[in-house]
């Protein structure tokens, strides 16, 4: 494995991919650690030793940009709104015509959906900075663990110059990513959370070390190694539809009569299905931050209370309960708008392609459909488990609730890492070498 790593870097063109990729992630780790104007630095900093934990929205945003959230910092925002405006465009295909037709136009649909997606990308930019200067402003950012002013300046032509700032950040983080696409080795956004999350994880494990001693930590490890091989099991699973094509003569040449197949991921919704039931989640407990105790009596409304106890504590049995059926569901209902049964049917029924045994046509598209759904059911479940991972060793062991081997952070390290060393070993094997996997 290491000396296929060094044969790469001795070829120069791959050589400089790698550099170039590598420069690129540098630069955005950087960015997160630069505080926005007008952020009490010192003041963070103090109030990030103080909190252990965050939950909800917040955790999975300071996932993704690498606990820069949290440091307030130019790339607060990071990879998140971009991710949100994609997922958008996709569900947008649904409702609006115009970007279905887009989708099928090819390259220049798909060209014409990447810059709406940019232009959405930029729109939530500017709401999520301004909603998490307003969070940060009020001295909700931290919780009742830190009531330092986070802020210097609160006026609104500072505030706008905050959100002009952490909007660029996003737009810029948004190039970055599309110059490794570009240029480098693997899918630029897909790197640039990648080295988000695993910039967190020595913290992670560092603070199970020293909260709870070696021996935790090295049960913890223990558990990571098997779950990582449990997520590369499953998410290298697939089902193989058997097609055979009919051969065609036109003019003199023969095409067609090959038999290939139709792969079915048992986990094709990817991690979108626990971003929407995280970002879901976290909907009623932001509702119930903004609304004020009563003036005379200082309470809260029952119904506050009631989320503030059930759905805002990641180790209580409701929100585990909702934050799986929400997986579930999501799965389902992103696997349904992905894949379309009947589109792939009269596709290979254009090109003459049937499945053996299957009749072309409609018994085609009821037999697609019968095997997605019975294959979405283990990859929902699965999701679902792996989701809760961390939430149940925050109950169990009281590690820590950004749990270094699970839920979200886990499925894209290992999807993203498995793509990109496929990448690597494509590009090795053009250039007559073994590659670097057998």
């Amino acid at each position: 494995m290491f000396s296929a790593i060094l044969r790469a870097f001795r070829t120069p063109d791959l050589r400089n991919k790698l550099g170039f990729t590598l420069a690129i992630v540098a630069l955005f780790r950087l960015g997160s650690f630069i505080p926005a104007p007008f952020v009490n630095y010192v003041n963070v900093q103090q109030c990030l030793s103080k909190t252990q934990q965050t939950s909800g929205l917040y955790e999975l945003v300071n996932l993704f940009s690498g606990g820069a959230l949290l440091q307030i910092s130019v790339f607060a925002l990071g990879i998140m709104p971009y991710i949100t405006s994609s997922i958008i465009t996709q569900l947008l295909r649904v409702v609006i015509p115009r970007f279905e037709t887009l989708h099928k136009e090819g390259a220049a649909g798909q060209a014409k959906l990447t810059q709406y997606t940019r232009y959405l990308t930029i729109a939530l930019g500017v709401l999520q900075s301004t909603t998490l200067i307003a969070v940060a402003r009020q001295g909700a950012l931290f919780g009742s663990s830190c009531t330092l002013p986070i802020l210097t300046k609160t006026d609104p032509l500072n505030i706008a110059i905050m959100v002009i700032t952490m909007t660029a950040g996003t737009g810029l983080i948004m190039w970055l990513g599309e110059l490794i696409t570009e240029r480098g080795i693997g899918n630029g956004m897909s790197l640039l959370i990648f080295s988000s999350i695993a910039s967190r994880f020595p913290a992670s494990l560092g603070q199970v070390a020293t909260n709870k001693g070696i021996e935790t930590l090295l049960g913890v490890l223990a558990i990571g190694v098997l779950i990582v091989a449990l997520v590369i099991l499953v998410e290298q699973s697939q089902r193989r539809i058997p097609v055979q094509y009919a051969k065609r003569v036109v003019g003199r040449r023969t095409y067609g009569g090959q038999a290939t197949y139709i792969p079915i991921k048992v986990n094709m919704a990817g991690v979108v299905p626990v971003i929407f039931a995280s970002s879901l989640l976290y909907l009623p407990a932001l509702i119930a931050q903004f609304n004020q105790p009563d003036k005379k009596t200082g309470q809260v409304a029952p119904w506050v209370s009631w989320i503030s106890n059930y759905l805002t504590k990641g180790d209580h049995p409701l929100y585990m309960a909702l934050y799986f059926a929400l997986i579930v569901g999501f799965t389902y209902f992103y696997v349904a708008i992905t894949f379309n049964p009947e589109e792939v049917s009269d596709n290979m029924k254009q090109y003459g392609g049937f499945i053996p045994g299957i009749r072309a046509g409609r018994p085609t598209t009821e037999f697609l459909s019968f095997v997605l759904s019975r294959i979405t059911l283990p990859g929902s479940i699965y999701l679902g488990l792996v989701a809760l991972i961390p939430l149940v060793s925050f109950s169990l062991i009281g590690a820590n609730q950004n749990f270094p081997f699970g839920g979200t952070s886990i499925l894209i390290i290992v999807g993203v890492g498995l793509e990109t060393v496929k990448q690597i070993n494509a590009q090795m094997q053009q250039r007559n070498y073994e590659g670097l996997l057998k």
